[in-house]
């Protein structure tokens, strides 16, 4: 007789059996290798470039830097553009302090009008491995209401760093930039 039951098991069981795929040709499989190679090279050519990056772009040795220096300091030999002395009390301050530094002593009561002569702030940039005697360049700004720096001449002039300590001296004679350009843009060179 026929049992049910075992045919309904055997049919069962031959759903769960292995599954075989019907079998591939080289022809197939070729054609899906070289699908698979022109996706590369496509993906290749859309791809960004990579750029090179130098270490001194993206980093910064701790404690290797420039140092940022300042100092007071006046320009003289101005042709009538400099200072009135009247609305910037603090150049003839500035000149008496210089000359009584060189041994020159006014007589009490002297009023300087000194339009030659222009009261700055020099400031410069001191690379971080600067040497003794090596020239850099410096900034010159009028502070007062000088009309221009124009042909005139830095008188020595300290430039300290932050800390304090004199790490340059500033002077000579003045160029500036630009054409009609008048004070707050003079440069000069400096030795440290």
């Amino acid at each position: 007789m026929f049992d049910s039951s075992a045919g309904h098991r055997h049919h069962h069981a031959r759903h769960r059996g292995v599954h075989t795929r019907a079998p591939v040709s080289d022809r197939t499989a070729l054609r899906v290798g070289i699908v698979a190679i022109i996706l590369v090279i496509v993906s290749a050519l859309f791809a960004t470039p990579a750029h090179a990056t130098r270490i001194k772009e993206v980093a910064a040795v701790q404690g290797v830097r420039s140092n940022q220096l300042i100092g007071y300091g006046l320009v003289i030999g101005l042709d009538g553009t400099g200072d009135q002395t009247t609305q910037a009390p603090f150049t003839t301050q500035g000149l008496q302090s210089m000359l009584q530094q060189l041994g020159v002593t006014l007589p009490p009561g002297t009023t300087m009008q000194l339009k030659n002569v222009a009261a700055v702030i020099v400031t410069a940039s001191l690379p971080a491995f600067a040497q003794p005697g090596q020239a850099i360049d410096i900034d010159v700004s009028s502070i007062a209401n000088a009309k221009s720096l124009r042909g005139g001449t830095l008188v020595a002039t300290p430039l300290k760093g932050a800390d304090g300590n004199v790490y340059a001296i500033a002077q000579g004679n003045l160029i500036v930039g630009g054409a009609g350009a008048a004070a707050g843009g003079s440069k000069s060179r400096s030795t440290t």
